[in-house]
This record gives structure tokens, C-alpha cells and sequence, in this order.
């Protein structure tokens, strides 16, 4: 079957063009839907790393990717566990050198990450009736600064609750440098 196509029109473009950009995200309230909280995994890529990459490798790609939580997997692609920015940041790397007598530059991904056997997610089905606020009080209640959503009957991990993308995008200051975020300070900025 061949089908012929007209060739669309070409017009030059005007000396004010720009680009495009998206809008800012909508700003969350305590009501606002959880899923516009959520990072859709089904949109947006995740940010990977294989289990046998260095914790440098592992940094550079969180700070070039501007997340704070990769997903580690294997060579089929199967999650086999995740790794974050408190991970390598925090005390884990130091403890982890000084009991196996080791340089941080031998540390590996698999030496620091959360295997899979241990995470915890969410059902979207019950996401999707859920608030914001929900999302805040199960991140709090687990002392998390994440949470995964799946699909499929937990087979698929589709989206992911960030502390620190929740306080950003309800009006809260959010150093850089900070590991962990205040769940009050959430709350607070959520609640104007």
C-alpha cells in the first residue's frame, strides 16, 4: 500500500521567536490530587545505574540528572534495589570503609544500596484517589524521604513521591545541601 503525502508548508520564522517552554508546575496544597505530587515514570525516564558502578558514577549522574535517588538495576533491567543522596552523602560510606578496610573509591552501588526485597510501594489505584496530604502523612509515618508507586498488580514501578519535590513545589525553601527534608516545614508550606 503506497500512499503519497503532500509536503506541509514551510513559513521563515519571525525575528521574535523563542522556544518553548512548559508552565511551572502547579503549586500543591494539602488537597491537592496526589498524582500531581507524583513523578510519572510512565513520562518521564528514570534515572538508572547498574549495581557495579562507583559511587562517583553514582553522583555524577544524580547531580547531571538533578535527582537524589537512582534506581539500581540489573543488566535485564530488573530493579534490584535503589541507592540515594543520604546514602552516599551521609554516614554509610565511611562506616562502610572503615569495616571492610577499604578506600571510598572501591565502595561500589551494590555495597550501599536498599535491595529491592526491603522497598515498599504504593497502588496507584488507591494513589489515584488519594491527596497530597495522604502522600505527606505516609512519607512522615515511614520516616521516608521517597515512595514508589506501582501498577500491574505491583509488577511495575510507575511513578515515585519525592519530600523534597513536594516542599519545592508548595512554596518551602529547600537547600541544596540539606539530606533530609523537614516533614513540618512541608506541612506548613502546604497548608497556605
Amino acid at each position: 500500500m503506497n500512499r503519497e503525502y503532500a509536503a506541509l508548508e514551510h513559513r521563515p520564522l519571525t525575528a521574535e521567536a523563542r522556544v518553548s517552554t512548559p508552565p511551572p508546575p502547579t503549586r500543591l496544597t494539602l488537597e491537592s490530587p496526589a498524582l500531581e505530587a507524583m513523578t510519572d515514570l510512565r513520562k518521564v525516564r528514570a534515572a538508572t545505574i547498574a549495581p557495579h558502578r562507583s559511587l562517583s558514577d553514582c553522583n555524577g549522574i544524580m547531580v547531571a540528572r538533578g535527582v537524589r535517588l537512582l534506581f539500581v538495576e540489573d543488566a535485564r533491567g530488573g530493579v534490584v534495589g535503589v541507592i540515594t543522596a543520604t546514602d552516599l552523602l551521609g554516614e554509610k560510606p565511611m562506616r562502610f570503609v572503615q569495616e571492610r578496610s577499604v578506600t571510598h573509591d572501591e565502595i561500589l552501588v551494590s555495597d550501599l544500596m536498599t535491595p529491592a526485597s526491603a522497598l515498599q510501594a504504593l497502588d496507584r489505584q488507591e494513589v489515584s484517589h488519594a491527596q497530597v496530604g495522604h502522600v505527606v502523612a505516609t512519607l512522615k509515618a515511614a520516616g521516608r524521604q521517597h515512595t514508589f508507586v506501582t501498577d500491574e498488580g505491583g509488577k511495575r514501578i510507575c511513578g515515585i513521591f519525592s519530600a523534597t519535590d513536594i516542599a519545592r513545589r508548595a512554596g518551602a525553601e529547600v537547600p541544596t545541601h540539606e539530606l533530609a527534608v523537614n516533614f513540618a516545614e512541608i506541612e506548613a508550606a502546604l497548608a497556605k
